[in-house]
């Protein structure tokens, strides 16, 4: 039965035969349509690469980041510029172009995109993870080793590679053309439904962590509060409450359209007609690695200050002529609002109340 169903596989079919088979059509012109995705796609792509870059050398130069948690945001920012770039060899083999591409050629367009894809959510989920770890042990930085991250980093690599691979290596519709989907036709429909629910389940992982943080955060504001006034109180659940939902609703806006549309058409193929929005929500998708470095780097007021340090650096020989201070990068340890050292190695540790620690707790959280 084994040795039928092999028998069965021809493996000398083009790309254009599997569109035709599920009835996509490989435009043979340009369209304004075409031009509106593909222009939309670039510009999103260029200010999710810049952006990216930047994120990574502010980590990189900046000693006050040399820290787990924004070790973990250093590979994210590398995973979205990876996406960035993927997107960017997927616009220039699409349209009238992918008729030319061989099949592997055509693998490897796809398997580009589902690795940066899926190297983005797997970091947006050791964040999470990390959030979760340093907030309910109540420390200001997470105790995880270099080699620990190190390690975590290539784990997720690691799994991200594999999935991209899946497609090509076994888990395709080559033997089984019933099976073909119609947004990746040589896709099987049955992998789409796997990949879909794999993401979105890290998805409700991540609801759960952050709502685990929230509601043990708040509880301990309660109890703050007999040393805080209740102005404070009222700032830290709602800034608490809006990095959450700025961290949850751009996860939610940015892949849930393009993840049921995958489980639309791996279960329902042509009559789902997922080819009429599947480019749009592709680009949707990508958007997410644009608002990654927002959320979390952003809204760090070291990360704003590097930033600056680095978008002034080609004008500051000019601002010395001026007379006027040049922006300069800071690279002294880490301190916290009471004045306590933070990366000082023979100095002292700082004793800390229950209520300064919940406060400081509650900032790290809103700061990320």
């Amino acid at each position: 039965m084994e040795i039928n169903v092999w028998n069965n596989c021809d493996y000398s079919q083009n790309v254009t035969f599997f569109y035709e088979l599920v009835g996509k059509k490989i435009s043979e012109e340009w369209t304004t349509r075409d031009f509106v995705v593909i222009g939309l796609g670039l510009v999103v792509c260029l200010i999710v690469i810049l952006s990216n870059m930047m994120v990574m050398t502010a980590i990189f130069i900046n000693q006050r980041f040399h820290f787990p948690i924004y070790f973990l945001l250093g590979n994210m920012a590398a995973a979205d510029l990876f996406a960035g770039l993927a997107y960017v060899n997927l616009i220039l083999n699409t349209g009238p172009w992918t008729s030319r591409l061989t099949k592997p050629q055509w693998f490897v367009r796809g398997a580009l995109i589902d690795i940066s894809l899926t190297a983005s959510v797997a970091n947006l989920l050791a964040v999470a993870v990390e959030r979760h770890q340093t907030i309910i042990t109540m420390q200001l930085h997470s105790q995880m080793s270099r080699r620990r991250v190190v390690l975590l980093v290539v784990f997720i690599w690691a799994v991200s590679i594999s999935m991209g691979l899946v497609p090509s290596m076994f888990w395709n519709c080559e033997c089984d053309l019933a099976d073909c989907s119609t947004i990746a036709p040589l896709y099987s429909r049955r992998f789409l439904v796997f990949w879909a629910l794999l993401n979105l389940l890290t998805f409700f992982v991540m609801v759960a962590v952050y709502a685990r943080i929230f509601l043990y955060v708040r509880r301990r504001s309660r109890r703050a509060t007999q040393y805080t006034t209740q102005l404070w109180h009222s700032q830290t659940i709602v800034n608490l409450m809006k990095t959450i939902s700025m961290v949850l609703g751009a996860f939610v806006i940015c892949w849930t359209p393009g993840l049921m549309t995958l489980l639309l058409d791996g279960l329902m193929g042509k009559d789902s007609h997922a080819q009429t929005y599947e480019k749009y929500c592709l680009v949707l998708a990508e958007c997410n690695s644009l608002v990654n470095p927002i959320i979390y780097s952003l809204r760090d007021e070291d990360m704003r200050r590097t930033f600056k340090s680095i978008l002034c650096w080609p004008c500051r020989r000019r601002c010395d002529q001026q007379g006027e201070p040049s922006p300069e990068f800071e690279t002294a340890h880490l301190e916290d609002n009471n004045g306590c050292a933070m990366k000082e190695k023979d100095s002292a540790s700082c004793t800390l109340t229950d209520a300064e620690t919940d406060y400081r707790q509650a900032h790290l959280l809103m700061d990320g």
